[in-house]
Formats: C-alpha cells, sequence, structure tokens
C-alpha cells in the first residue's frame, strides 16, 4: 500500500511539475493555434470572394481556398510546435520517410492526384463542358484531385479517374454535343427545296443551337435515293430527345411538301426459255 502510494505521489510530482513549467507554453500554443484556424477560415472565405469577383472557375476557386486554408493550419501547427519546445527537424525526416513508403503503395492514387492538380491548373476543360475520352462521354458535373465525375442524358454518373484523362486526346464541346443525320429524297425531288425544307424545320426546334449554325447539304448519291445529311448542336443533357424530335420534324416537313422518301426496289426480269 506505502509503495501504491509513493508511486502515485511521483506521478503527482511530476505532472505538477510539468504544469508549472510548462502551462504558459501550453496555453500560448492553444491561444496561438486558435487565432491561427480563425485567420484561416477568413483568410480563405476572403479568396474565395477574390475568386468570384473575378469569376475564376468554380473547380480552381474550391482548390485555391482549400490550399490556402490548410497552408495557414500547417504554419500555426508549426509555431505552435515550436512554442511548446519540440523540433520539428525529426518529424519532417519522419513524413519523408513515410512519404517515400505510401507513395511506392498508392502509386496509382497519387497518380490520379497529380493528374488532377495539373486539370485544375491547366484547365483544359471545366464544369459544364462536355468531353468525350476513350469513348466516354457526357457533361462535367464534378472535378476532384483524384477524378471526373460525368453525367450522361439518363443522369447516370461516369466516374473517370484523371491519370486516364492527361496524356490522353480528349474532345470538348462545351455545352452541347454534335447531332449527325441523313434522310434520302426521291431522285424526282428537287434537292435544294428538300434542303431548305430540312433546315427551316431544324430551325424552329428550340433546343437546336444556332452557334454554329446547322449544317446541311447532299452527303451522297444512294442506289435509290439522293441521302440529305444533316448536324447541329444539342444540349448533352438532351441529346436523344432533341434528335428525335428533330427527325420527327423532318419527316412530317417532306410530307407535307410533297417529297417523297423512297425505299429501295428490286426490278425483276424474266428472260423467256430458249428453244432448242
Amino acid at each position: 500500500m506505502k509503495e501504491e502510494i509513493q508511486q502515485i505521489q511521483v506521478v503527482y510530482n511530476v505532472l505538477v511539475e510539468f504544469f508549472v513549467n510548462y502551462s504558459f507554453q501550453i496555453v500560448g500554443a492553444l491561444i496561438i493555434f486558435a487565432i491561427g484556424f480563425y485567420v484561416a477560415n477568413k483568410t480563405s472565405k476572403f479568396v474565395g470572394k477574390i475568386c468570384e469577383r473575378n469569376k475564376v472557375d468554380v473547380t480552381l476557386t474550391t482548390f485555391i481556398v482549400g490550399f490556402t486554408k490548410i497552408l495557414i493550419i500547417v504554419m500555426v501547427s508549426i509555431i505552435c510546435l515550436g512554442k511548446l519546445g519540440i523540433s520539428i527537424t525529426p518529424m519532417i525526416a519522419l513524413i519523408g520517410a513515410a512519404s517515400l513508403g505510401a507513395g511506392m503503395a498508392f502509386q496509382g492514387l497519387l497518380s490520379n492526384y497529380a493528374a488532377g492538380f495539373t486539370i485544375i491548373l491547366a484547365r483544359p476543360f471545366v464544369v459544364g463542358d462536355t468531353i468525350q475520352i476513350n469513348e466516354v462521354s457526357g457533361l462535367v458535373k464534378e472535378i476532384t484531385l483524384s477524378m471526373t465525375i460525368l453525367e450522361d442524358e439518363d443522369q447516370v454518373e461516369i466516374t473517370v479517374p484523371n491519370k486516364k484523362i492527361v496524356g490522353e486526346i480528349y474532345y470538348n464541346s462545351k455545352a452541347n454535343k454534335l447531332v449527325e443525320g441523313c434522310v434520302g429524297v426521291e431522285y424526282g425531288a428537287d434537292p435544294a427545296k428538300a434542303i431548305g425544307v430540312i433546315e427551316t424545320t431544324i430551325q424552329n426546334i428550340p433546343e437546336v443551337g444556332d452557334n454554329p449554325k446547322p449544317q446541311i447539304g447532299i452527303d451522297e448519291f444512294g442506289d435509290s435515293s439522293i441521302n440529305l445529311g444533316y448536324r447541329f448542336w444539342a444540349p448533352t443533357t438532351r441529346y436523344f430527345e432533341t434528335k428525335y424530335k428533330v427527325n420527327l420534324a423532318i419527316f412530317q416537313a417532306l410530307q407535307k411538301e410533297g417529297i417523297s422518301i423512297p425505299f429501295p426496289q428490286r426490278e425483276v426480269r424474266l428472260l423467256p426459255e430458249e428453244k432448242d
């Protein structure tokens, strides 16, 4: 019993000595950290407002705001550790060794982060653009350091790792997507008139954009028809809806103008039998 009391007394004396010697340093470090955290929040919000005022892209704004806040907190933490008399040199060496091991273990993940950093800084595309990468396309919904999230017309989210984007060939058509179609008219019809009907019909569809202007012309001369091709831009999130609406409108407009759409025909001739 006497030994236990002595051990408790020793612990008590150590605690009292610690708080007597380091109480001011601990309180000072806590005050510095609290002030630094407050300054980090205020500074990051101020930076965010500046970015919004200058119409900086939302993805780049989020990155700058977060980086600013983290940078200030790290600097304040280093000051607090120095206030407590803790040397950060061994910690830096330990962090470096740990970073090397983590880099070997998470090489793929770090590649995504490095690629995301490149995308955010270079800004080859932004939220709201339509991109196509390796036969995957959609409207850019969100860009993070590790991945880019696309959304198609069916509201299906497509997650693309950033390392699959950087270094690849991709197409950026902003908020719209190209629609291509073809319709055949009989050889006896006036192709100029048919082209005018198609052009007027497409331009009367509200969803079709006029920049760039829709293109209509003779695509090829088929066996049974003159094939007229048409190209126009439609909102990515309403691609198929607009395409189907335009196709129906073109069919109805051609019928109204008396321009028929032929179908393949074959002529079969029976040759008379040869007499012996």
